[in-house]
């Protein structure tokens, strides 16, 4: 294959790359194509509106019908469980809507490997069956079996210690130091949880898979770019797949903020109580999508050692020469400085070496990081509201802006 073959004929060269997503596959997704729900951009309000009706209509209903729905009888009313409301309401159609963003995203960055000429004629093989292998683990029956086996055996652990309040509610009932589930509640432990653990496990292995792609083809023989602008030797498009995963970020400070507001509601705690618990959080959100782009930084700053090795060489002899020519001779071979193309050239070539000189490790910037950080922040801010009132937040967010 030509080197100078046009970008479009190398990704529909193969296949793989024109099909790969790492949201249209498994058992879920074949499921949902069954009931004609399966496409990610027309049906996706569908796709929201069903999933979240199964996890939150049958408990309107239920709970109505035994008299939970308001208070009467429990601590907790269903329509004050404001972390069951932002999980179903909120969290699951993010998880949908992230499917589509990284549908969309992700596949376009696999082709600017093709399209900025990072991969040689003779890694394109071993480009095409990352790919295609990455698709065969997200395609795994067993994969998303094991998901299942753990949401229905270690997540049941999980659910009746986390979501459980020490009151009453409308999914449970104290009686003689007992705890008996209403009918809601089995719904509420057996099925509506279930889901959203599952869809979020489900995330958890495609990140897997993504970063298995990453590893992958940090090992090919790149062809990097020390003098490209982006300051990560042409790898700077990688940093847009951060952003692919920001609503998944989001899905984690939605929960966490609707498990803090019911305790602070409901059990008197106060939101500086979760100071560290919200800053672990922060943290493990970036390095959950970061991470993964941290493979490329040994080829980066290998990329950036050879730049500086060889753009120095070049300009030692250019700016011997240089200085030869318009310092040490009196004649200049002719010539006057004034309109000379060598100044701009000798500019030229500084300015290469100064971009070799600021390459970073890192194909991702401090935007990268400050989004990232606000998408898990963002659904914490109405909790500020039980600490201070409107008019000092207004105040303080004046202050900070201007």
């Amino acid at each position: 294959m030509s080197s100078h073959q046009p970008a479009e004929d190398l990704a529909s060269s193969r296949p793989e790359l024109e099909t790969f997503s790492l949201v249209l596959g498994g058992p879920l997704y074949q499921l949902l194509n069954r009931a004609h729900l399966g496409d990610v951009t027309s049906h996706l309000q569908l796709r929201i509106l069903v999933l979240s009706g199964i996890c939150w209509l049958p408990l309107f209903a239920l709970s109505a019908w035994e008299g939970t729905l308001f208070g009467s009888g429990v601590a907790v009313p269903f329509l004050l469980d404001i972390e069951s409301q932002s999980r179903f309401l909120v969290c699951v159609p993010l998880l949908i809507f992230a499917e589509l963003i990284v549908h969309q995203r992700i596949r376009g960055i696999l082709a600017q490997f093709l399209e900025r000429r990072l991969i040689p004629d003779h890694a394109l093989a071993s480009f095409h069956r990352a790919i295609s292998n990455a698709m065969v683990w997200r395609n795994s029956v067993i994969a998303e079996l094991l998901l299942l086996v753990l949401v229905f055996s270690s997540g049941y652990f999980v659910r009746t210690h986390t979501f459980v309040l020490d009151a009453s509610a409308w999914y449970s009932s104290l009686r003689n130091g007992q705890e008996s589930f209403s009918f809601a509640g089995i719904w509420f432990f057996w099925i509506s949880i279930p889901i959203t653990q599952f869809l979020i496990l489900r995330w958890f292995y495609r990140i897997f898979i993504w970063s298995r792609l990453l590893w992958q083809l940090s090992r090919l023989p790149l062809a990097l770019i020390p003098t490209h602008p982006d300051r990560n030797a042409g790898l700077g498009f990688l940093g847009a797949s951060a952003y692919a995963y920001s609503p998944l970020l989001t899905v984690f400070g939605v929960q966490f903020a609707g498990y803090i507001s019911n305790r602070i509601l409901h059990d008197g705690a106060v939101l500086t109580d979760y100071k560290p618990e919200i800053a672990l959080l922060v943290a493990v959100g970036l390095v959950l999508v970061l991470a993964p782009l941290t493979v490329f930084a040994v080829k980066i700053m290998r990329a950036k050692r050879a730049g500086l090795r060889e753009y120095g060489a070049l300009a030692a002899e250019y700016t011997s020469g240089f200085e030869r020519r318009w310092l040490h001779t009196v004649d200049r071979d002719g010539e006057t400085l004034l309109g000379s193309a060598d100044i701009q050239s000798l500019a030229d070539l500084g300015n290469a070496y100064a971009v070799i000189k600021e390459i970073r490790p890192l194909p991702f910037s401090r935007d990268t990081i400050m989004q990232l950080v606000m998408a898990t922040l963002i659904p914490f801010t109405p909790l500020l509201f039980t600490l201070f009132s409107f008019e000092v937040i207004l105040d303080r967010f004046i202050g900070i802006v201007f």
